[in-house]
Protein backbone atom coordinates (compact mmCIF):
# COMPACT_ATOMS: atom_id res chain seq x y z
CA UNK A 1 0.00 0.00 0.00
CA UNK A 2 1.52 3.32 -1.06
CA UNK A 3 1.06 6.66 0.70
CA UNK A 4 -1.77 7.83 -1.56
CA UNK A 5 -3.67 4.58 -1.03
CA UNK A 6 -3.28 4.95 2.74
CA UNK A 7 -4.57 8.53 2.70
CA UNK A 8 -7.51 7.63 0.45
CA UNK A 9 -8.48 4.73 2.72
CA UNK A 10 -8.26 6.73 5.93
CA UNK A 11 -10.45 9.50 4.56
CA UNK A 12 -13.28 6.96 4.95
CA UNK A 13 -12.32 6.14 8.55
CA UNK A 14 -11.56 9.62 9.90
CA UNK A 15 -14.46 11.40 11.62
CA UNK A 16 -15.08 15.09 12.34
CA UNK A 17 -16.19 15.74 15.93
CA UNK A 18 -17.78 18.96 17.20
CA UNK A 19 -19.02 20.15 20.59
CA UNK A 20 -20.19 23.49 21.97
CA UNK A 21 -16.59 24.29 22.88
CA UNK A 22 -14.60 23.22 19.81
CA UNK A 23 -13.85 20.73 17.07
CA UNK A 24 -11.49 17.82 16.65
CA UNK A 25 -10.88 14.49 14.96
CA UNK A 26 -11.71 10.86 15.61
CA UNK A 27 -11.28 7.63 13.69
CA UNK A 28 -13.34 4.47 13.37
CA UNK A 29 -12.07 1.02 14.31
CA UNK A 30 -14.30 -1.58 12.70
CA UNK A 31 -12.92 -4.41 14.85
CA UNK A 32 -14.52 -2.78 17.90
CA UNK A 33 -17.25 -0.65 16.27
CA UNK A 34 -16.03 2.44 18.12
CA UNK A 35 -14.82 5.92 17.22
CA UNK A 36 -11.54 6.78 18.95
CA UNK A 37 -10.62 10.34 19.89
CA UNK A 38 -8.97 12.39 22.63
CA UNK A 39 -10.66 13.05 25.94
CA UNK A 40 -9.95 16.77 25.56
CA UNK A 41 -11.80 16.79 22.23
CA UNK A 42 -15.09 15.69 23.79
CA UNK A 43 -14.39 18.03 26.76
CA UNK A 44 -16.85 16.59 29.30
CA UNK A 45 -19.63 16.43 26.70
CA UNK A 46 -21.79 13.29 26.96
CA UNK A 47 -23.07 13.69 23.37
CA UNK A 48 -21.07 15.03 20.45
CA UNK A 49 -21.75 15.78 16.80
CA UNK A 50 -20.01 13.51 14.29
CA UNK A 51 -19.74 13.64 10.51
CA UNK A 52 -17.88 11.60 7.91
CA UNK A 53 -17.56 11.24 4.16
CA UNK A 54 -20.13 8.44 4.08
CA UNK A 55 -22.71 9.69 6.58
CA UNK A 56 -24.50 12.92 7.45
CA UNK A 57 -23.95 14.94 10.58
CA UNK A 58 -25.52 13.26 13.60
CA UNK A 59 -25.34 13.01 17.38
CA UNK A 60 -23.30 10.28 19.02
CA UNK A 61 -22.98 9.09 22.63
CA UNK A 62 -19.64 9.23 24.42
CA UNK A 63 -19.16 5.83 26.06
CA UNK A 64 -15.69 5.95 27.60
CA UNK A 65 -13.39 8.65 28.94
CA UNK A 66 -9.80 8.42 30.15
CA UNK A 67 -8.27 11.64 31.43
CA UNK A 68 -4.83 10.18 32.18
CA UNK A 69 -4.28 8.79 28.67
CA UNK A 70 -6.43 11.49 27.01
CA UNK A 71 -8.67 8.95 25.31
CA UNK A 72 -12.41 8.79 24.63
CA UNK A 73 -14.61 6.29 22.80
CA UNK A 74 -17.67 7.48 20.90
CA UNK A 75 -20.62 5.55 19.52
CA UNK A 76 -20.20 4.72 15.83
CA UNK A 77 -22.87 5.62 13.25
CA UNK A 78 -25.22 2.83 12.22
CA UNK A 79 -25.00 1.37 8.71
CA UNK A 80 -22.25 3.75 7.55
CA UNK A 81 -19.75 2.56 4.95
CA UNK A 82 -16.52 3.15 6.88
CA UNK A 83 -13.05 1.89 6.04
CA UNK A 84 -11.66 -1.11 7.90
CA UNK A 85 -8.43 0.07 9.54
CA UNK A 86 -6.47 -1.75 12.22
CA UNK A 87 -4.20 -1.09 15.18
CA UNK A 88 -0.49 -1.65 14.53
CA UNK A 89 2.39 -2.68 16.76
CA UNK A 90 4.06 0.15 18.63
CA UNK A 91 6.94 -2.03 19.81
CA UNK A 92 8.12 -2.50 16.21
CA UNK A 93 8.65 1.24 15.65
CA UNK A 94 12.03 2.92 15.46
CA UNK A 95 13.31 6.48 15.43
CA UNK A 96 13.30 7.74 11.85
CA UNK A 97 10.34 5.64 10.68
CA UNK A 98 7.99 7.39 8.25
CA UNK A 99 4.50 8.27 9.51
CA UNK A 100 1.34 10.05 8.36
CA UNK A 101 -0.86 12.21 10.60
CA UNK A 102 -4.46 12.56 9.42
CA UNK A 103 -7.14 14.87 10.80
CA UNK A 104 -9.08 18.12 10.51
CA UNK A 105 -6.73 20.95 11.53
CA UNK A 106 -8.51 24.33 11.76
CA UNK A 107 -11.60 22.63 10.24
CA UNK A 108 -9.66 21.79 7.05
CA UNK A 109 -11.21 18.42 6.37
CA UNK A 110 -9.16 15.26 5.83
CA UNK A 111 -5.73 16.85 5.87
CA UNK A 112 -2.73 14.53 5.86
CA UNK A 113 0.88 15.42 6.69
CA UNK A 114 3.94 13.22 6.36
CA UNK A 115 6.96 13.10 8.63
CA UNK A 116 9.21 10.87 10.64
CA UNK A 117 9.36 9.66 14.21
CA UNK A 118 11.80 11.95 16.02
CA UNK A 119 11.79 9.79 19.15
CA UNK A 120 9.73 6.67 19.57
CA UNK A 121 9.51 6.73 23.36
CA UNK A 122 9.50 10.29 24.61
CA UNK A 123 8.44 10.26 28.29
CA UNK A 124 6.03 12.92 29.51
CA UNK A 125 4.17 12.79 32.82
CA UNK A 126 4.97 9.10 33.27
CA UNK A 127 3.68 7.99 29.86
CA UNK A 128 5.43 7.17 26.61
CA UNK A 129 4.62 9.30 23.57
CA UNK A 130 5.69 9.11 19.95
CA UNK A 131 7.40 12.39 19.07
CA UNK A 132 6.92 13.25 15.40
CA UNK A 133 7.89 16.08 13.08
CA UNK A 134 4.78 15.73 10.88
CA UNK A 135 2.83 18.99 11.18
CA UNK A 136 -0.18 18.64 13.48
CA UNK A 137 -2.30 21.59 14.54
CA UNK A 138 -5.45 22.39 16.54
CA UNK A 139 -8.19 20.15 15.16
CA UNK A 140 -5.80 17.25 14.50
CA UNK A 141 -6.29 16.06 18.07
CA UNK A 142 -7.78 12.58 18.22
CA UNK A 143 -6.78 11.66 14.68
CA UNK A 144 -4.75 8.58 13.75
CA UNK A 145 -0.98 8.41 13.39
CA UNK A 146 -0.39 5.86 10.66
CA UNK A 147 2.70 3.93 9.58
CA UNK A 148 3.59 3.23 5.97
CA UNK A 149 2.02 -0.23 6.21
CA UNK A 150 -1.33 1.46 6.83
CA UNK A 151 -1.73 0.62 10.53
CA UNK A 152 -2.73 2.95 13.38
CA UNK A 153 0.34 3.22 15.58
CA UNK A 154 -0.78 6.20 17.69
CA UNK A 155 -3.42 8.80 18.50
CA UNK A 156 -2.35 12.40 17.76
CA UNK A 157 -2.67 14.11 21.12
CA UNK A 158 -0.85 17.41 21.54
CA UNK A 159 1.82 19.80 20.32
CA UNK A 160 4.27 22.08 22.09
CA UNK A 161 3.20 25.66 21.42
CA UNK A 162 5.93 27.71 19.80
CA UNK A 163 7.79 24.58 18.74
CA UNK A 164 8.59 23.81 15.13
CA UNK A 165 6.62 20.65 14.28
CA UNK A 166 6.88 19.17 17.76
CA UNK A 167 3.92 16.80 17.83
CA UNK A 168 3.14 13.91 20.14
CA UNK A 169 0.96 10.85 19.71
CA UNK A 170 -0.18 8.34 22.32
CA UNK A 171 1.22 4.90 21.34
CA UNK A 172 -1.21 2.26 20.11
CA UNK A 173 -0.25 0.03 23.06
CA UNK A 174 -2.15 2.31 25.44
CA UNK A 175 -5.10 2.46 23.04
CA UNK A 176 -5.37 -1.34 22.77
CA UNK A 177 -5.12 -1.65 26.56
CA UNK A 178 -7.97 0.83 27.03
CA UNK A 179 -10.15 -0.92 24.43
CA UNK A 180 -9.60 -4.32 26.04
CA UNK A 181 -10.51 -2.84 29.42
CA UNK A 182 -13.75 -1.35 28.12
CA UNK A 183 -15.02 -4.08 25.75
CA UNK A 184 -16.65 -6.25 28.48
CA UNK A 185 -18.75 -3.18 29.36
CA UNK A 186 -19.64 -2.16 25.79
CA UNK A 187 -22.78 0.00 25.68
CA UNK A 188 -22.28 1.37 29.19
CA UNK A 189 -20.93 4.74 30.28
CA UNK A 190 -17.50 4.21 31.78
CA UNK A 191 -14.48 6.17 32.85
CA UNK A 192 -10.97 5.12 33.79
CA UNK A 193 -9.68 6.21 37.16
CA UNK A 194 -6.61 8.42 36.76
CA UNK A 195 -5.19 7.20 40.07
CA UNK A 196 -5.46 3.41 39.93
CA UNK A 197 -6.30 2.82 36.22
CA UNK A 198 -9.39 0.73 37.07
CA UNK A 199 -12.64 1.04 35.13
CA UNK A 200 -15.55 2.80 36.82
CA UNK A 201 -19.12 2.32 35.60
CA UNK A 202 -22.56 3.28 36.87
CA UNK A 203 -22.79 -0.16 38.47
CA UNK A 204 -19.73 0.19 40.70
CA UNK A 205 -19.18 3.92 41.20
CA UNK A 206 -19.09 4.86 44.88
CA UNK A 207 -21.58 7.54 45.94
CA UNK A 208 -21.91 8.65 42.31
CA UNK A 209 -18.48 10.27 42.22
CA UNK A 210 -15.72 8.10 43.70
CA UNK A 211 -13.63 5.21 42.37
CA UNK A 212 -14.66 2.04 44.28
CA UNK A 213 -11.05 0.82 44.41
CA UNK A 214 -8.97 3.83 45.49
CA UNK A 215 -11.52 6.49 46.44
CA UNK A 216 -10.31 9.06 43.90
CA UNK A 217 -12.97 11.39 42.52
CA UNK A 218 -14.17 10.40 39.03
CA UNK A 219 -16.86 11.61 36.65
CA UNK A 220 -19.17 9.53 34.48
CA UNK A 221 -20.50 11.30 31.40
CA UNK A 222 -24.20 10.60 31.24
CA UNK A 223 -26.64 12.41 28.98
CA UNK A 224 -28.74 14.67 31.27
CA UNK A 225 -32.51 14.70 31.01
CA UNK A 226 -32.28 18.41 30.29
CA UNK A 227 -29.36 19.97 28.45
CA UNK A 228 -27.53 22.83 30.12
CA UNK A 229 -28.55 25.96 28.22
CA UNK A 230 -26.20 28.58 26.88
CA UNK A 231 -26.31 32.18 28.04
CA UNK A 232 -26.55 35.56 26.36
CA UNK A 233 -26.29 36.00 22.61
CA UNK A 234 -25.35 32.36 21.97
CA UNK A 235 -28.59 31.25 23.66
CA UNK A 236 -30.54 33.83 21.65
CA UNK A 237 -29.11 32.50 18.38
CA UNK A 238 -29.93 28.90 19.33
CA UNK A 239 -33.47 29.89 20.36
CA UNK A 240 -33.95 31.47 16.93
CA UNK A 241 -32.59 28.40 15.16
CA UNK A 242 -34.99 26.23 17.17
CA UNK A 243 -37.88 28.51 16.15
CA UNK A 244 -36.86 27.92 12.53
CA UNK A 245 -37.00 24.16 13.02
CA UNK A 246 -33.24 23.54 13.15
CA UNK A 247 -31.62 21.00 15.48
CA UNK A 248 -29.12 23.20 17.32
CA UNK A 249 -27.13 20.23 18.58
CA UNK A 250 -26.37 19.24 14.99
CA UNK A 251 -25.84 22.85 13.96
CA UNK A 252 -23.03 23.51 16.47
CA UNK A 253 -19.62 23.97 14.90
CA UNK A 254 -17.67 24.98 17.99
CA UNK A 255 -17.62 28.06 20.19
CA UNK A 256 -20.14 30.65 18.93
CA UNK A 257 -20.36 28.97 15.52
CA UNK A 258 -23.22 27.16 13.81
CA UNK A 259 -23.95 25.85 10.30
CA UNK A 260 -27.28 24.81 8.80
CA UNK A 261 -28.64 23.76 5.44
CA UNK A 262 -31.57 25.47 3.74
CA UNK A 263 -32.44 23.74 0.50
CA UNK A 264 -29.19 23.55 -1.46
CA UNK A 265 -27.53 26.45 0.41
CA UNK A 266 -25.25 26.16 3.44
CA UNK A 267 -25.44 28.98 6.00
CA UNK A 268 -22.63 29.62 8.47
CA UNK A 269 -23.49 31.70 11.54
CA UNK A 270 -20.84 33.12 13.84
CA UNK A 271 -20.83 35.49 16.78
CA UNK A 272 -17.81 37.56 17.78
CA UNK A 273 -18.33 39.00 21.28
CA UNK A 274 -15.27 41.20 20.86
CA UNK A 275 -16.85 43.29 18.10
CA UNK A 276 -20.51 42.62 19.02
CA UNK A 277 -21.54 41.41 15.56
CA UNK A 278 -23.43 38.31 14.43
CA UNK A 279 -22.56 37.25 10.88
CA UNK A 280 -24.67 35.03 8.70
CA UNK A 281 -22.92 33.87 5.53
CA UNK A 282 -24.88 31.70 3.11
CA UNK A 283 -22.61 29.95 0.66
CA UNK A 284 -24.54 29.55 -2.56
CA UNK A 285 -23.37 28.29 -5.93
CA UNK A 286 -20.12 28.95 -7.80
CA UNK A 287 -19.31 31.25 -10.71
CA UNK A 288 -20.53 30.16 -14.16
CA UNK A 289 -17.95 28.42 -16.37
CA UNK A 290 -19.02 30.44 -19.42
CA UNK A 291 -17.16 33.83 -19.55
CA UNK A 292 -20.08 35.49 -21.36
CA UNK A 293 -22.31 34.91 -18.32
CA UNK A 294 -20.00 36.60 -15.79
CA UNK A 295 -20.65 40.26 -16.68
CA UNK A 296 -24.46 39.90 -16.57
CA UNK A 297 -24.06 38.05 -13.26
CA UNK A 298 -22.04 40.91 -11.77
CA UNK A 299 -24.62 43.43 -12.95
CA UNK A 300 -27.39 41.41 -11.34
CA UNK A 301 -25.51 41.10 -8.02
CA UNK A 302 -24.86 44.85 -7.90
CA UNK A 303 -28.49 45.65 -8.69
CA UNK A 304 -29.70 43.29 -5.95
CA UNK A 305 -27.36 44.93 -3.43
CA UNK A 306 -29.02 48.28 -4.08
CA UNK A 307 -32.25 46.94 -2.63
CA UNK A 308 -32.81 48.01 1.03
CA UNK A 309 -32.92 44.47 2.40
CA UNK A 310 -29.74 44.45 4.48
CA UNK A 311 -28.57 41.39 2.55
CA UNK A 312 -25.33 41.57 0.57
CA UNK A 313 -24.36 39.35 -2.35
CA UNK A 314 -20.63 38.99 -2.95
CA UNK A 315 -18.05 36.82 -4.64
CA UNK A 316 -15.44 35.12 -2.47
CA UNK A 317 -12.98 33.54 -4.87
CA UNK A 318 -15.23 31.26 -6.93
CA UNK A 319 -18.13 31.21 -4.46
CA UNK A 320 -21.18 33.44 -4.41
CA UNK A 321 -22.12 34.35 -0.85
CA UNK A 322 -25.23 35.98 0.59
CA UNK A 323 -24.44 37.74 3.88
CA UNK A 324 -26.19 39.53 6.71
CA UNK A 325 -24.46 41.37 9.55
CA UNK A 326 -26.37 42.08 12.76
CA UNK A 327 -25.45 44.08 15.87
CA UNK A 328 -26.03 41.94 18.94
CA UNK A 329 -27.52 44.69 21.15
CA UNK A 330 -30.10 45.52 18.47
CA UNK A 331 -31.29 41.93 17.99
CA UNK A 332 -34.29 40.54 19.84
CA UNK A 333 -35.74 37.08 19.43
CA UNK A 334 -38.51 38.46 17.23
CA UNK A 335 -36.30 40.63 15.02
CA UNK A 336 -33.63 37.95 14.82
CA UNK A 337 -36.21 35.38 13.77
CA UNK A 338 -37.31 37.58 10.86
CA UNK A 339 -33.70 38.33 9.86
CA UNK A 340 -32.60 34.69 9.91
CA UNK A 341 -35.78 33.51 8.22
CA UNK A 342 -35.25 36.00 5.41
CA UNK A 343 -31.59 35.03 5.04
CA UNK A 344 -32.43 31.33 4.85
CA UNK A 345 -35.29 31.79 2.38
CA UNK A 346 -33.34 34.15 0.15
CA UNK A 347 -30.29 31.89 0.22
CA UNK A 348 -32.32 28.98 -1.11
CA UNK A 349 -34.02 31.28 -3.67
CA UNK A 350 -30.81 32.88 -4.97
CA UNK A 351 -29.02 29.57 -5.19
CA UNK A 352 -31.66 28.14 -7.52
CA UNK A 353 -32.10 31.39 -9.47
CA UNK A 354 -28.38 31.91 -10.17
CA UNK A 355 -28.02 28.36 -11.42
CA UNK A 356 -31.02 28.60 -13.73
CA UNK A 357 -30.48 32.18 -14.97
CA UNK A 358 -26.68 32.45 -15.23
CA UNK A 359 -25.49 28.86 -15.39
CA UNK A 360 -23.77 28.95 -12.00
CA UNK A 361 -22.59 25.56 -10.78
CA UNK A 362 -23.24 23.74 -7.53
CA UNK A 363 -20.72 24.46 -4.80
CA UNK A 364 -18.25 21.71 -4.08
CA UNK A 365 -18.63 20.19 -0.62
CA UNK A 366 -16.20 17.94 1.23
Amino acid sequence: MNVQEIINKYQHAVIQIATQTGTGTGFYLKDYDLIITNNHVINNTPEVTIQGKTFERQLAKVWYTDQKHDLAFVQAPAAADLADVHIGTYEALNDGDNVIAIGHPYNLSYSATQGVISKVDRIREGLKYIQIDAAINPGNSGGPLVDYAGFVIGVNSFIIKGGDNLGFALPSTYLKEAIDLYLPYRGQEATRCSSCDSLVTAANIDNNKYCPNCGAEVKLLQVPEKEVELMGVAKLIEDILKDLGKDVRLARDGVNQWSVKEGSAKINISYNPDNYFIAGDAFLCQMPPEPAKIKPLYQFLLAENNKPSGLVLSCQKNNIVLSRLLYDLDMTRESGLEEFKTLFQQADHYDDYLKNEFGCTSRLEE
